[in-house]
């Protein structure tokens, strides 16, 4: 009795056994594909981000180009690498330019600090010490320099990492632009892959994903990157019209913080050191300026964040700034667009539920 028992369950055990191998072995398999691409991943998101994010654009040069698809991804491509490259070029010049300028103003002695203006002691917490650094930089800079030697050489390595990692971050951009500009050259057949990609994952409804998904890229480039970029440009004048030293860093700082959303942290030392520096009607127009520059950010962002997306602006402000906190930028777009699908999934799942209700 037993060993028929046995026979008859012989073949169950091992069709479970034999679809038990075939899942380890995909898995095994996709976890060994990942592996071999994890270097390219983030290369991989940002150029279909940044090609999702343009095809509306790439759309309309290829109908001024005729349609010709290869001429008008190359030509695409080619405008891209130029909005990356020329800020960049621009940026590392003005960099360099005022390092020298400050380095032979400080070898022959023409380099002069202002007095600290009254009333700074009274500042809370850092008043008395600024006082005093300031003081003594405004006396003898050579020996505020010397005074402060040691955190200086701690700084410099992180300085020059910085700059290493700012140097890859601009490749990685520019290898993903080329990515893009690949994708954009196959539009229709990457189409095709995500339509059967989302399909084979949501069934009916994936389509609608498909939109959403797309559209959420869309939305937090223009609502997050697009905003951050406008008040960066505007930010940028205002401290290269009113004189202030380094200029281009400030902007690159006040992008980093923009896309942050503290911006505003970036602007309050800016303002204080014109009001040190410059004449009370300059600093006065300066603050009015960057006052503008904070206020823009709650006019622009309603209008463009939440811009074709079947979400709530709320869901796609939250899951883009929670991804950014975890996953860095390429979390913006991430973050926005799981917690916008994720929200999609479960109003369909409550509609569902409501559904079945009723019927019983």
């Amino acid at each position: 009795m037993a060993s028929e028992q046995t026979a008859h369950y012989r073949p169950q055990m091992n069709l479970a056994l034999e679809a038990s191998l075939h899942v380890g072995l995909a898995i095994l398999l996709a976890t060994t594909c990942l592996l071999i691409l994890r270097p390219f991943i983030p290369l991989l998101s940002w150029g279909i981000i940044i090609a999702v994010s343009a095809y509306p654009l790439f759309q309309k040069l290829q109908r001024a180009l005729g349609g010709r698809e290869i001429l008008s991804a190359v030509l695409f491509t080619v405008l891209l690498l130029l909005f990356l490259t020329l800020p960049v070029v621009l940026l590392v010049g003005t960099l360099v330019e005022g390092i020298q300028s400050l380095a032979a103003r400080f070898r022959d002695g023409s380099l002069m600090i202002p007095r600290p203006p009254a009333g700074v002691e009274a500042w809370p917490i850092v008043g008395v010490p600024l006082k005093s650094m300031w003081d003594l930089a405004s006396r003898d800079i050579t020996a505020a320099v010397r005074s402060f030697s040691p955190q200086i050489k701690a700084v410099v390595p992180g300085l020059f990492a910085a700059s290493a990692g700012i140097g890859v971050t601009v490749l990685q951009f520019a290898l993903s632009i080329v990515f893009a500009g690949i994708l954009l050259g196959n539009a229709q057949s990457a189409y095709d892959l995500t339509c059967a990609l989302a399909n084979r994952v949501f069934g009916d409804r994936g389509p609608e994903f498909q939109k959403l998904t797309g559209a959420t890229i869309r939305s937090v480039t223009t609502g997050i990157l697009g905003v951050a970029l406008i008040q960066s440009v505007l930010a940028g004048l205002g401290f290269l019209v009113a004189g202030l030293p380094g200029a281009g860093l400030w902007a690159v700082v006040f992008l980093i913080a923009a896309v942050l959303q503290v911006a505003v942290l970036i602007l309050v030392p800016a303002v204080i050191y014109m009001f040190a520096t410059a004449s009370v009607t300059k600093a006065v127009i300066f603050l009015v300026w960057c006052v503008i520059v904070a206020l823009i950010d709650n006019v622009l962002k309603p209008l463009l964040l939440g811009r074709g997306v079947a979400v709530p602006i709320a869901i796609v402000f939250l899951g883009a700034i929670g991804g950014f906190v975890t996953m860095g930028i390429i979390g913006l777009f991430i973050g926005a667009i799981v917690l916008s699908v994720g929200y999609k999934l479960f109003l369909a799942w409550l509609g569902q539920s409501s559904a079945a209700t009723q019927e019983t």
